[in-house]
């Protein structure tokens, strides 16, 4: 498996041009809940741009709530007001990009609690597949190659293993930001990536166990370099 990674800055710009002109095509049209949207091509024809841009634009509005999207059937407006409806998508609008301390942050409190729930729900399926991960991490990072995808690789198949959607929803929108940023700062370095083999060990032992509490002491470990690695850094 391999995680790509899509460039965002004009594609964000483009997203939120588009979700501002969706919003504005529903005040147009005083569509209420349960209105159905024009499909992606007339949207996309609409607006001027790529069916995938219209895509992404209704995936972002579908998953904070405000359309529902029905396989064979169609973009739906979701059961709010439009009054809620206008003051969210300008919430959506405003929001900035992500810094790598935010993403940080916001990985090492998902995690710290996946891991836990990791540890007191997974499978037999879900402890090999963590399994799968750790030896494809251990072995890039004994040839000298970049792991980095394999790392976060392993941190996902722990999501997988919690049980939770929700969170593993937020990790694997959080994961091609991290990627970039691992490149960028140069996270990952041979004596750090060389460390992590044993922890990543540590933590899947402590899931294997099924002991959570331990599970969440290694993960802690596991993300005290990256968190003090993180917070050296000149903004």
């Amino acid at each position: 498996m391999k995680i790509e990674i899509i460039p965002k800055n004009e594609s964000d710009t483009i997203q939120k041009e588009i979700i501002s002109k969706i919003r504005d095509y529903i005040n147009y049209k005083n569509l209420e809940p349960g209105d159905k949207l024009p499909s992606e091509r007339k949207l996309s024809e609409k607006f001027e741009v790529s069916r995938g841009n219209v895509r992404e634009a209704i995936e972002t509005l579908v998953f904070y709530g405000l359309l529902i999207s029905k396989p064979q059937s169609g973009t739906f407006i979701a059961d709010i007001g439009p009054v809620a409806m206008n003051g969210m998508i300008s919430d959506i609008l405003r929001l900035e990009k992500s810094d790598f301390k935010s993403l940080v942050e916001t990985r090492i409190l998902l995690e710290l609690k996946t891991v836990r729930l990791a540890a007191m729900r997974r499978t037999k399926e879900d402890l090999k597949q963590i399994e799968e991960a750790l030896e494809a991490y251990a072995e890039k990072v004994k040839n000298g190659e970049d792991a980095v995808q394999e790392d976060l690789l392993f941190h996902l198949a722990i999501a997988k293993a919690c049980g939770n959607s929700t969170i593993n929803t937020f990790m694997l929108i959080i994961t091609p930001e991290i990627i970039t940023n691992f490149t960028k700062y140069h996270v990952c370095d041979k004596n750090i990536a060389f460390i992590g083999i044993q922890e990543h060990r540590d933590i899947y032992e402590a899931i294997k166990k099924q002991d959570p509490q331990l599970a969440k002491e290694k993960m802690k470990i596991h993300f005290k370099m990256l968190y003090q690695y993180c917070y050296n850094i000149n903004d």
